[in-house]
């Protein structure tokens, strides 16, 4: 379950206690004595106690001018209505530095490029152990086929270094770039 489905099961699981909580509290309240079509009157103060049915109650004076009487200005932050706590002193105003200068190295130099990867199939082995030894039987691109032993150099450029059952080592005649190739029918 992730973190977003929890919180939206938790925030169900609190909307429903909420509810049930208002459902019962407004099941245990007593009905009130008035009916549907009336208007209660409120009581009187003076004579400490409810005014009588058929008399009318007093309406409390409308002062409208105090809707148009100008108000205190009140700021964005002041108006958290989800603040419980006294407000904290604004935090002093510190000067502001102008970030430092990002530094950056110059590219280390990474040499020559290696040498481009040698492009020759391994096709077969011919095994001859009395005779010569072990011959790779290796083709290019073309179609063209070369042969050769441990230390023979192929089309001029490339040197066999080892022969095994299921692959041929070769190398760059200067003895960079060894490559190991494997055996493809």
């Amino acid at each position: 379950m992730t973190a977003k489905s929890r919180r939206q099961l938790a925030m169900l699981a609190v909307t429903v206690v909420v509810l049930v909580a208002v459902v019962r509290l407004t099941r245990d309240v007593p009905p009130s004595t008035g009916t549907a079509g009336t208007v209660a009157t409120p009581s009187n103060p003076a004579r400490g106690g409810a005014t009588p049915a058929g008399q009318q109650g007093q309406v409390a004076d409308v002062q409208l001018e105090r809707l148009t009487a100008p108000r205190g200005a009140v700021s964005e932050a002041a108006r958290n209505p989800f603040r419980f706590q006294v407000r904290e002193a604004p935090a002093p105003v510190r000067p502001v530095r102008p970030p430092a200068p990002v530094i950056v190295a110059p590219p280390a130099p990474t040499g020559p490029p290696p040498p481009p990867p040698i492009a020759l199939k391994f096709i077969g082995i011919l095994d001859a152990p009395a005779r010569i030894g072990r011959v790779a039987i290796l083709s290019d691109s073309r179609g063209n086929v070369f042969y050769g032993k441990e230390g023979d150099i192929i089309e001029g450029r490339y040197r066999v270094v080892n022969i095994g059952t299921e692959s041929v080592e070769l190398a760059y005649a200067d003895g960079r770039g060894r490559q190991t190739i494997r055996l493809s029918g």
